[in-house]
């Protein structure tokens, strides 16, 4: 192991603790500065993996709380997305510097619609007012947030922006968009493996990740118990601007 494997423990560790305090965006924070640390195809499947490993936690936990309904829909509709944005960067010779930007671009994204999900008080007093129905709007989030997903394993904010508005029951909501990842995290697993990007050294990096990522998610569990945590959702924010702007000027 050198320096830039001990930084990107560092960034699994930071990014799964906030993960575990505000229920979202560990992924998205983690792939920018993990890619600049160790490449496209070291930090991609290694951040993959993990996720698999959280989301069969949550829905083992809790497999009740599933919303069949709304979990098969998504996984089609994203799937279309998915498969998308896996031949875009499977079929096509992409450099490294507009992966950075492109990526970039769609982390500071998210962080403005965050942002406007998170403390518009106009958009909440919407959301309470407005009947549950998928609209073409729904069907398009899905499938950005599959194309997305596809690319970079971090569609999670978009699958948010969706299942918040389709879903109400705290339960069902973690848990169905839990099982989501599970299956299309599992799927990217397999084209991975195929592009061959699991190699000796990524078993070990792994292997070391996912125990700092079980120690990072017992961190922020109690963690949670002591802090407000509308600030984690703020310094979430800031950190997911900083890291988009770092890739952009890279």
């Amino acid at each position: 192991m050198d320096f830039k494997d001990i930084l990107f423990l560092l960034v699994v560790f930071v990014s799964n603790v906030i993960q575990s305090i505000t229920g979202f965006a560990g992924t998205v924070l983690a792939m920018p500065f993990s890619i600049m640390l160790e490449g496209y195809s070291v930090a991609k499947p290694i951040l993959n993996v993990l996720g698999i490993v959280v989301s069969v936690g949550v829905v083992s936990i809790n497999r009740k709380a599933l919303n069949k309904k709304q979990f098969f829909k998504m996984i089609g509709v994203m799937l279309i997305g998915m498969t998308g944005g896996i031949l875009f960067t499977n079929l096509f010779t992409i450099s490294a510097n507009l992966l950075y930007k492109v990526l970039g671009i769609i982390v500071i994204g998210f962080m403005i619609l965050g942002c406007y999900h998170s403390f518009s008080k106009g958009y909440k007093e919407k959301q309470k007012n407005k009947k549950q129905k998928t609209s073409i709007w729904s069907y398009i989030v899905l499938i950005c947030a599959g194309i997305v997903h596809g690319m970079f394993v971090c569609g999670g904010p978009l699958l948010v922006v969706y299942a918040s508005e389709n879903i109400k029951k705290r339960d069902e909501f973690r848990v169905t968009i839990s099982a989501v990842w599970a299956v299309l995290n599992t799927i990217i697993l397999f084209t991975d493996i195929r592009a061959g990007y699991f190699t000796p050294k990524l078993f070990l990096l792994l292997g070391i990740s996912v125990a700092v990522l079980f120690m990072a998610l017992f961190l922020g569990s109690v963690i949670l118990k002591h802090i407000n945590k509308k600030w984690f959702m703020i310094i979430t924010y800031v950190l997911m601007g900083i890291s988009g702007l770092s890739l952009i000027l890279k």
